[in-house]
């Protein structure tokens, strides 16, 4: 499937509060998906606009969009990439119906007012600013809008990296999610830019038995087994381990810190204090933890078929994440250690990334932040879960994590991501997109 439009008539630029309303209410859970419309609409705000576009894909209900301004030529391509679909809503109870996207005591809310129809709002209105207002911009700038990436990016990200590779022919640096929002620590404002993820790596565990009739007790048996490595999988932490990017992080938070709090937070890159430190630090402490140690977390098991009989088999599927430079080899090695050697342990899906991330942006993408809050301090984050930055790095292309977003000190971001009650100021959705239009007049400068 593709199409392509090219218009020469403008209009203003639609109100962005009014715009993700407008994309909440397309329900584009994944699975399915269904991103047709919602494409569709954003579609017709470009012809609008008089924007050039093309919209690409496996199947006309998974589509990719992707518009291009013309810059001056003094730059190289500068990407601007988000997805329109969005995790489910099932067995969540939310304040307000999330799909209607409304706008309640100064939030819009509904699912994907974080993750990532309000950053898609900021590219957009950016986008739509500067080919409206006629803005000579130094280097073309792309808007790659993509289906799929919450089902895996099979239809979105990596398609287009399979198939459309001429489209991001020339592009080195790209802004995507997630990063750019505030998060304090003490009384110290930090925005955190994304410069790094964690690996996919999933595996598969299993543990074999004798079986038998279920009357009898099994008290060696492979469910009763595979339940003590999953028991002592919560309990015990994979080995530590400081990888560059944290150790950044980590060391500009500290010297930004009162003492003894950054005293105390910087012996978090020590391996024999770092689970002390993570627990004086309480709740904050789980947004850091997975940046210092590969994880796994059960997610499926499956074991037996019928009431009766013992199971000679379990498996459990493990969501395995990677630390930049480990390998799959390290992860196993680490479950092995708990487990004592029974398991079996199989890699089912592996999506590797850079070891090491190009840092060439990240001086203009700060000064940006400072531009607009002077009290803030940018730093650099590993991600601990993956995006479409994986698939886009195949092609040579650093993706940031900027979606800047200046929130609320109580607004509990990780939790509302992928969870009940998602909403975003809408303060910060202007702030946001004032962030991008800076960059894209800044880029490559």
């Amino acid at each position: 499937m593709s199409t392509s439009s090219t218009q020469e008539s403008y209009s203003v630029c639609p109100d962005p509060v009014e715009m993700l309303q407008r994309l909440i209410r397309f329900d584009t859970t994944n699975p399915p998906g269904n991103e047709r419309e919602c494409v569709a609409y954003i579609s017709n705000l470009l012809t609008e606009a008089g924007c050039d576009f093309t919209v690409v894909g496996s199947s006309p209900d998974r589509p990719n969009l992707i518009a291009r301004l013309k810059g001056q030529g003094t730059a190289p391509p500068l990407l601007l990439y988000g997805h329109v679909d969005v995790v489910t809503t099932a067995d969540q109870t939310w304040q307000h119906p999330p799909f209607e996207g409304r706008l309640v005591d100064g939030y819009v809310w509904g699912r994907g007012a974080l993750d990532m129809k309000s950053g898609i709002v900021m590219m957009l209105s950016a986008f739509l600013k500067a080919k409206t207002e006629g803005v000579h911009l130094p280097g073309d700038v792309i808007l790659a809008l993509v289906s799929d990436e919450e089902g895996g990016g099979d239809a979105g990200a990596k398609y287009l990296v399979e198939n459309q590779a001429e489209l991001f022919q020339g592009v080195r640096y790209a802004i995507g999610e997630f990063g750019g929002f505030s998060y304090e620590i003490g009384r110290q404002r930090f925005y955190p830019i994304m410069v790094a993820e964690k690996q996919i790596c999933h595996l598969r565990a299993t543990l074999r038995g004798p079986g038998g009739h279920g009357s009898m007790p099994h008290r060696d048996g492979a469910v009763g087994r595979m339940a003590s490595f999953l028991r002592r999988l919560e309990q015990r932490r994979l080995p530590v381990h400081v990888t560059p990017v944290t150790r950044s992080m980590v060391e500009t938070i500290s010297s930004k810190l009162a003492w003894p709090q950054g005293m105390v937070f910087r012996q978090l890159l020590k391996p024999q204090m770092t689970n002390t430190v993570l627990g004086l630090m309480g709740d904050k402490g789980a947004s850091f933890e997975p940046l210092l140690r590969n994880t796994a977390n059960p997610t499926v098991i499956r074991a037996g078929e019928q009431i009766n009989v013992a199971p000679s088999k379990v498996e459990v599927d493990l969501d395995g994440r990677l630390l930049p430079g480990y390998s799959p080899e390290d992860l196993i090695s680490e479950l092995v250690a708990i487990s004592g050697g029974e398991l079996e342990l199989e890699v089912i899906r592996h999506d590797p990334g850079p070891s090491e991330p190009d840092m060439a942006l990240f001086e203009i993408l700060k000064d940006i932040l400072r531009s607009v809050d002077s009290d803030g301090e940018p730093v650099p984050i590993l991600l601990p879960g993956a995006t479409d930055a994986r698939f886009f790095s195949r092609l040579g292309i650093q993706t940031y994590g900027y979606l800047p977003m200046r929130l609320p000190p109580d607004l509990e971001f990780s939790r509302l991501i992928h969870g009940p009650d998602e909403r975003i100021p809408v303060d910060a959705i202007t702030f946001g997109t004032e962030a991008i239009f800076q960059l894209m007049h800044r880029f490559g400068q």
